[in-house]
Formats: structure tokens, sequence, C-alpha cells
């Protein structure tokens, strides 16, 4: 019988006073008694609406019977069935939005908590069995795949199971694009993340690093070694700023920059690594979304005494996950909401000293569907800071757009693509997650790369 609980079982967490000392995980995972309690609120449900809201079509009510028998190892090879990356989906899904938020349990009370679960069984099947993978037998036919973030590996593990010759194209020199850049240590752990990237590499893919398609190799030299289709997943590395005054000045990082050193370069670990990053006391990210969150927690961690989330609209309209919003406050990062900035101050030797800002009104909404942003006449204030983060988005890089003749774009970077088969312009050349859409979740660049993978299947096979 159902557990018929309200709430989930809580996920034990570090104190918020201790872990802003250290870049540990947050979140410490459930045991075994606490993920088969958990797994008990399950209803089963004959009709699954959870499975309808997973991009990669995790068979989620199954997986969860599976550990409420106590086979935990079974639990993860159904997840592996549909998802490569099962310990890092449990860990970045925005679960929230999408599976949970059509779990039945959800309609009174707390949905079941299945982003911790797939996480419970993932870090259990790590922990405890050896990976026993199997590469399948080749079938001739080679593939390349450029970009190593969850796209890439999705797509590249899909058609390795298929017996294709497989080889990704990174551009950095560590594998796992913004899952090793982007996200912080205390939210994934980058030894978790390249444990996932072996059971890939097991499988027969073959992954070559400081490879920068456009500049090393193009596209078309890719042709001309025999690869016969192309997936680029390559994301969305370029990151946007605001235009405003004194956005060149010192003490001003993008948040892709900012994250980059301090997770792939290990700034967090200065100066045991030799890649400093130098903050002020007084912080300031401009942003509303997750990768705003993680540089302000970063920067926390890093030693910044006041550290402010500058966001232009309310609360309710902030893209960052409720969990990510809630660890924020809890690790005491000050939000200074509708509130944008128009200009930072220098000081005579061109370091920033304060940030000029306008209080805002929400008025009409705008293509997005939330509130526009208005600003208030006679509101300007100054937050006095010494580093400001821009975190409002990244674009497409467009290194391989202007490298690859006849590959179409649209105006901001995205590669067009069609929607059901990531198929691009070019014959044999496909494309999907933030290459295609712009900075979004990793679940969805998975989802993207597994349906190329199918499609570049049909096309090699002859079958479409």
């Amino acid at each position: 019988m159902a557990d018929m609980s309200l709430e989930k079982v809580k996920m034990p967490e570090q104190d918020p006073e201790v872990r802003i000392e250290n870049f540990e995980e947050v979140a410490l995972g459930y045991t075994e008694e606490m993920a088969i309690k958990e797994s008990h609120r399950c209803l089963d449900c004959r009709n699954r609406p959870c499975v309808a809201g997973c991009p990669v079509n995790v068979q989620i009510p199954e997986f969860i019977k599976l550990i409420s028998e106590g086979d935990f190892e079974g639990a993860y090879k159904k997840i592996k069935e549909t998802n490569s990356l099962p310990a890092i989906c449990g860990r970045v899904c925005p679960q929230e939005s999408q599976c949970e938020k059509l779990c039945v349990r959800g309609r009174k009370g707390e949905p079941v908590a299945i982003g911790r679960l797939e996480r419970f069984a993932a870090d259990w099947y790590m922990e405890n069995c050896d990976m026993n993978i199997q590469a399948a037998d080749k079938n001739g036919k080679k593939v390349a795949v450029i970009g190593s973030g969850p796209a890439g590996l999705t797509c590249a593990g899909d058609l390795a199971r298929k017996g294709y010759e497989v080889t990704i194209f990174e551009a950095f020199h560590v594998p796992g694009g913004v899952l090793m850049y982007g996200i912080p240590e205390f939210r994934l752990p980058k030894a978790l993340v390249q444990k996932e990237i072996e059971t890939v590499r097991r499988l027969g893919v073959n992954i070559m690093t400081n490879m920068v398609i456009g500049k090393v190799l193009s596209l078309e030299d890719l042709r001309d070694e025999g690869y016969e289709a192309v997936f680029i997943g390559s994301g969305a590395g370029l990151p946007n700023f605001m235009g405003i005054p004194g956005e060149n000045l010192n003490g001003v990082y993008s948040a892709n920059e900012f994250l980059t050193r301090i997770n792939l370069m290990k700034a967090y670990k200065y100066p045991e690594c030799d890649t400093p990053v130098c903050i002020d006391r007084n912080v300031a990210v401009v942003g509303g979304g997750n990768v705003a969150m993680d540089a302000a927690r970063c920067a926390k961690r890093l030693g910044a005494e006041n550290v402010y989330i500058v966001y232009r609209r309310s609360e309710a309209e902030m893209p960052a996950r409720s969990e990510e919003i809630h660890h924020a406050r809890e690790e005491g990062i000050i939000f200074r909401l509708l509130t944008n900035p128009v200009r930072i101050i220098g000081t005579e030797d061109g370091w920033v000293k304060a940030m000029e800002c306008v209080e805002m009104e929400l008025g009409e909404p705008d293509a997005s569907g939330r509130r526009r942003p208005v600003a208030r006449p006679g509101s300007e204030h100054l937050l006095e800071v010494g580093t400001v983060i821009i975190a409002i988005g990244q674009s497409p890089n467009p290194l391989i757009k202007s490298t690859t003749p006849g590959l179409e774009t649209h105006e901001w970077g995205g590669i067009i693509t069609e929607e059901d088969t990531g198929a691009t312009s070019l014959e044999g050349v496909y494309a999907g997650g933030d290459a295609v859409t712009g900075a979004a979740t990793v679940i969805l660049a998975m989802g993207a790369g597994k349906k190329a993978a199918a499609a570049i299947d049909e096309y090699l096979s002859g079958k479409k």
C-alpha cells in the first residue's frame, strides 16, 4: 500500500553556516531507508503522467518500484535504458517543472521526490557496483560529435550503443562542457561528472580534447576524415552583457568567466591551484537565473561579506529553481529585486567602486509572458560594490557558424534545425542543446541529443 504522506522525505543538507565555508556538496543524498520510504509514496499510476514530463523518457514508476523492493541496482539499470547521466540529472534537473510537476501526488501535497530517488539509485550503483559495460559491435560507420556537454554525451552514447564509431571533439582540456565549467562543485561534484563520462567512454566513444572545431578542424575536414554524419552540441558559451557604461572596468566579470575559473580551473582551491579569482568584500550579481544563484553562492564561499542578487523583476518572475533561491537565501545572499543597473562607476585607476541602479515597477506582460519592468522616475541610487558579475544569459558561440558555409542560424546565433530530428540546413549535419536553443537546462539538451541520435541512425542506416 502506498504511503500517503503529503510531504517528501526531507533531504539531509549541510548547515548553511558550515557550507558557506566550503565547496562540498550541499545536499547529502538519501540513505537506503529514506529512499525506500519515499518510493512508497509513488502510486504507480496507470497513465504515468510523470514519464510524459521527462525529456528523455525515463520509466519513472518502474525504477521507483524497484527501489521500493530494495533492488537498487535494477533501478539504476532501468534509468540507464533512456538516461545516460542519471547521477547528474538527479542533481540538476528542474524536476519541479517537468516530471514532478505532473506527479499525481502533487495535487494534494508534495509530489514524489523523483529527482532525489534518481540521484540515490545512481549514487548507490556507483558506490556498490562495477561498471560492467560492453561496447557494441561496430557497424563500420563513423559519426563526429562536437562538444562533450550533456547534448553531445547523450547523442554519442546512444549512437555507440547502436554500433557507430563515435568521436567527440571537445574544445576544452577536460570533457563535460557546462557540467564541468558552469555548475559549482557544491551542486555537482566534478569527480562524479567524470565517472558518468567514463560510462560513455566504455561504450566505445573516443573523446578528443583541445579540439576547437572551426580552428583546429572544420566540418569539411571531418567529412574528409570519413565521418558520415556530424552532431553539433557546442553549447552556449558566449556571454551576454547589458551594454551599460562601465562594463569594461576591472572587477566586472561575465558569469561564464567567473564560474569557469572557479569550476574548471579550480580557483576555489587557490593557492593549491594557480588560478586566482579576485573579488571585493561587496559583490553584485546581475540576473535572476540559476547561473546568477551559482555565481552569488560561489562569491560568498570565496570570502565576500555582502553578496547582492540584483534583478529587475520580482521573485515570482525569477527563472532560477526555487530550491536554488531557497539555498541562496539560507546562505545570506541579499536579494535586491525590482532593481536594474544603469551604469557601473569606477575609480581613477579603473576598478569598480559602485553600481548605479534604478527601482523598477512591473507593467504589462512582454513576449516571454512575464510582466515588463519599467523604471520608476527619481529612484536612482548607488550600490557600493567592488565586483560585478553579469549573469543575464549566454548565446551560442559563433565560431562554427562563421567557419561553415551554408549552416543556417537565427539572427541571435542559434542553429536552425528541424524540430523533430535536429537536422540542420546541411545534409548529414545535426545539432541540439544550447547551440540551438540558447542557454537552457541539462535535461533538455540531453533530450535533443537523444532525438538527434535517432535521426542520425535513420539517416545512416537508410531507414529515411
